[in-house]
């Protein structure tokens, strides 16, 4: 049995160095956990990734979970996920409060103007890839297509998300009759949020809440992000979005450390805080409730249906805000170039979006404006 502090000290050294978003995260992971260390063997690990996916939330952190909670019960689960989250959250805090000092500085604007597009050809990469795993049959393709169409006629992501589930499983059972009642009641069902002044209360409610249904890639943060904090509620604009993004990019470990980010932007310390424990919450509570079932889950039809379609709608979420960030990011021709020119160096060359980012900030600050 594994003792809490070897746990500990392997996902403390991870959620400090491991850079390159969740794919890298889980390579990282086999390496340390099943060829080093052999905590587990090669398919209980896949058998734990294949867990971490079906429930929503932080993929990767959720696989850390998996892993302490079977190198040592709940405690485990625990301590895993903290330490994995941990060093990340306290780097993007300090990035932070750098940020809010010094964001209006004209050298930190051409930084940023620099590196807005290079995190447009992430994402963008990021959706591909997606798509290439989601749109595996006329289906899914139709569905995403659908959750495009409700997207754009401003209908809630969440209640996107629902349809595009319910829309699989309907057509799993073959009954597509029922594709435009579905979707008439989707629209009938929108309504659209009245701006509130801030509240760590409800700022912290809507992290939990995209903690608790967030499916698919860690992108797709971007679409609930945008659509709370800078739709709903104007707490953010595009560009500060953009910023806690490329944030998230830069720092190791998980991406939805991008909410400890803005918890800070908008209530200092205390937000980053609160932000932090909102949104990874509901990943502690799925992995200690749904360890036990996951096996099963797969193996019904109607719950890979539904499980598929989310992802669709997932995938047409990251489509949707992508087009709408790049209006912020991609602003002449010089960040065309840099956006066009990253995009090919990721899906060639395939080189680190660290380093990339590293060589827009370059770019925007010797020849850019902010």
């Amino acid at each position: 049995m594994t003792t809490l502090a070897e746990l500990a000290a392997l996902f403390l050294r991870l959620g400090a160095t491991s850079f390159g978003g969740p794919a890298a995260h889980i390579a990282l992971m086999q390496d340390e956990v099943v060829r080093k260390r052999r905590w587990m063997t090669a398919t209980a690990f896949l058998d734990a990734l294949s867990a971490a996916n079906l429930i929503p939330g932080p993929n990767s952190t959720e696989l850390a979970m998996h892993v302490g909670h079977q190198q040592a019960g709940a405690r485990g689960l625990v301590v895993a996920g903290v330490c994995f989250i941990v060093p990340a959250a306290l780097m993007v805090g300090l990035l932070a409060a750098g940020y809010t000092r010094y964001a209006s500085v004209p050298d930190v604007g051409r930084i940023f103007y620099g590196i807005k597009p290079v995190v447009i050809a992430i994402v963008a990469v990021a959706v591909w890839t997606l798509g290439r795993t989601t749109m595996t049959t006329i289906g899914t393709t139709a569905i995403a297509a659908a959750g495009l169409v409700m997207l754009a006629a401003g209908i809630h992501e969440l209640l996107v998300l629902a349809v595009c589930g319910a829309l699989a499983v309907v057509f799993a059972s073959g009954t597509p009759r029922s594709f435009g009642m579905l979707a008439v009641s989707a629209v009938a069902g929108a309504a659209p949020a009245a701006a509130a002044p801030f509240n760590l209360g409800v700022m912290f409610a809507l992290f939990l809440k995209t903690g608790a249904v967030l499916f698919g890639s860690g992108y797709v943060l971007l679409a609930f992000l945008r659509a709370d904090f800078v739709e709903r509620l104007g707490w953010l604009t595009e560009q500060q979005l953009l910023d806690a993004i490329a944030i998230g990019q830069i720092t190791p470990g998980p991406v939805f450390t991008t909410a400890t980010f803005i918890g800070y932007l908008l209530a200092g310390p205390a937000g980053a805080a609160a932000a932090t424990a909102g949104i990874f919450l509901p990943a502690f509570v799925f992995v200690a409730l749904t360890r036990p079932l996951v096996h099963r889950m797969r193996q019904s039809a109607r719950t890979a249906a539904l499980l598929d379609g989310v992802n669709a709608g997932s995938l047409a979420m990251m489509v949707f805000v992508l087009a709408l960030l790049s209006r912020s990011a991609i602003v002449d021709l010089l960040t065309l170039c840099i956006a066009v020119t990253s995009l090919a160096a990721i899906a060639v060359l395939r080189i680190n979006n660290v380093c990339l980012m590293a060589a827009g900030a370059a770019v925007g600050w010797f020849v850019g404006s902010p």
